[in-house]
């Protein structure tokens, strides 16, 4: 004949209560975890996606040179927006990379400062359409939906007007490098004078 104790009847109850609460604290944790990954591969996929941008960039000085449009785009890595734009770029890369150059110039790099002082740049993403001549056409800044993207893009490859010639959206501020003082070891340089006008 077998009794139950208080004992045995009160320690059943509470290791329910203990699994209850270990499975509830592992699961806290597996969602903790499976957001942290997530926003971790996400943040990821952005910036992988601007060093493909990059690592499949035509040269400017060849863009300038082959013939072809291009879009060229001022970015950094470190700009929101820029990261949230370049999946579209590289679904417009895809899609008219043969026909178009797409070029990529960092504006944390300084080379670039006579470009960003010639196109204005202030803002970024800053897109410059650029014709068959090397020649700026139309600019767009900031955010852009990809249709917008893919319509001046066809109107470029028309050699028409684009429509939305002068497109503004959310942008990302950086204060552009100031042009050094000394110039003298700069075989480019014209004295102290810094062009801004497009030319």
């Amino acid at each position: 004949m077998t009794t139950n104790s208080p004992l045995n009847s009160t320690q059943q109850p509470q290791s329910t209560v203990g699994t209850r609460v270990r499975n509830f604290l592992i699961a806290i944790v597996a969602i903790i975890l499976v957001s942290v990954l997530a926003f971790g591969l996400r943040t990821q996929t952005s910036a992988t996606t601007l060093a493909q941008l990059e690592q499949h960039s035509t040269q400017l000085e060849a863009a300038l040179t082959n013939g072809k449009p291009s879009l060229m785009e001022f970015y950094a890595d470190w700009c929101t927006v820029c990261q949230k734009m370049a999946p579209d770029i590289v679904q417009l890369e895809k899609e008219y990379g043969d026909k178009v150059n797409f070029v990529m110039l960092n504006v944390d790099n300084n080379k670039w400062l006579p470009e960003m002082l010639r196109y204005r740049v202030d803002g970024i993403p800053h897109f410059v359409f650029l014709g068959k001549d090397g020649k700026a056409v139309a600019d767009a800044i900031g955010d852009q939906p990809r249709t917008i993207m893919g319509s001046n893009i066809q109107a470029l490859l028309a050699d028409s007007p684009l429509p939305y010639a002068q497109a503004s959206g959310q942008v990302s501020k950086f204060s552009a490098p100031v042009a050094p003082a000394n110039t003298q070891d700069d075989p480019r340089s014209h004295g102290s004078q810094v062009k801004t006008g497009n030319s």
